[in-house]
């Protein structure tokens, strides 16, 4: 097993330190090795995704992200973030899965991730007018609803379509494409909401939801709503994944520079990611619900300053390791 961590930016580094630390503690045997991207690799070589690291990711069995985007490189035809759109798009991970639990609440969200507005063509007129546009193709909907179909036929057999029908024509085809599918899925009860109420129900009833299946702008801004329910940003993994190569895991959280270097971040995030690379992208199921368990006590007893404690990043992946060698199902199937 090869997995390659790419640390990023701000408390990047960081978190994945101790990602790389937990998955060495799980999977002893699994080859690591580690690339820049983002503000690091343009620093170093002028460009957000170097070859060098690109290649790395293609023959890779997962790929464990940090964040990226901190740093002024305004002198660089290249940004931070090229680099991570880059990557997506080369390694086609078009369904972003972001599970979100907390009391009452177990739901997915299934993120359309290489196409929509973030991808498509932008520019400036003449006249001053700038503009981006939303594009999709009904073969990048379909795969996206499969993965969703997919998904809520493991979990409890809901499905959520999210659209903005009642204005945008990818909207409408996306809905079509939805109920066209359906009929290949008698199992999953299928239902729609417009974007708006979509969000209005995830603030008031998310214990409601199952799985939520929609497209790459409308997944960006529910899946921070869920996460606040879910104990915010700082807690949240995703995992990207491809029909076929390697899964994409990272954060959900940004590179907040303002704490990156003191050694307080909360790896919660990168670390649940683990979790999801070793469901989703090695092939380990077990290990990762182990990963999790041990996640959980840690987290009753170790808390990281954004969570009112005092514990390093250090500490706390320190904390699952122990966690991890102390994992009380293996005591008893010894017993």
């Amino acid at each position: 097993m090869n997995v390659v961590l790419l640390p990023g930016d701000g408390i990047g580094p960081e978190v994945i330190a101790e990602a790389g630390k937990v998955l060495a503690a799980v999977v002893p045997e699994v080859e690591i090795s580690e690339h820049p991207l983002g503000s690091e690799a343009i620093a170093r070589t002028g460009e957000a995704l170097p070859a060098s690291t690109l290649t790395a990711c293609q023959g890779a069995d997962g790929v464990l992200l940090g964040a990226v985007g901190s740093g002024d490189y305004s002198w660089s035809t290249s940004n931070p973030e090229d680099g991570m759109f880059a990557l997506r798009r080369v390694l086609d991970v078009y369904a972003n899965l972001r599970p979100f639990r907390a009391p009452g609440i177990d739901l997915l969200i299934v993120r359309e991730l290489v196409g929509g507005l973030y991808f498509g063509v932008r520019g400036t007129r003449p006249d001053g007018t700038v503009f981006d546009t939303c594009e999709y193709h009904p073969d990048q909907v379909d795969r996206v609803l499969r993965r969703g179909f997919e998904l809520a036929r493991s979990r409890r057999g809901r499905l959520t379509s999210v659209d903005k029908a009642n204005v945008l024509a990818t909207s409408r085809m996306w809905r079509q494409r939805a109920l066209a599918l359906a009929a290949e899925y008698p199992e999953v009860e299928l239902d729609h909401l417009l974007v708006d109420t979509a969000a209005m129900r995830l603030v008031q009833a998310p214990e409601s939801f199952d799985v939520i299946v929609t497209e790459n702008t409308f997944g960006d801004i529910l899946s921070d709503i869920a996460a606040a329910l879910a104990g915010g940003l700082g807690v949240a993994a995703s995992a990207s994944l491809a029909d076929s190569g390697p899964g994409l895991f990272e954060p959900v959280h940004g590179t907040a520079p303002d704490i990156a270097g003191r050694g307080v971040a909360n790896p919660t995030a990168a670390i649940r990611s683990v979790a999801m690379l070793l469901e989703h992208g090695l092939g380990r199921p077990a290990e990762a619900a182990r990963l999790d368990a041990a996640l959980d006590r840690v987290a009753a007893t170790v808390q990281t300053p954004d969570q009112g404690g005092t514990a390093t990043t250090a500490e706390f992946g320190d904390a699952i390791v122990a966690a991890l060698a102390t994992d009380p199902s293996e005591e008893l199937a010894d017993a």
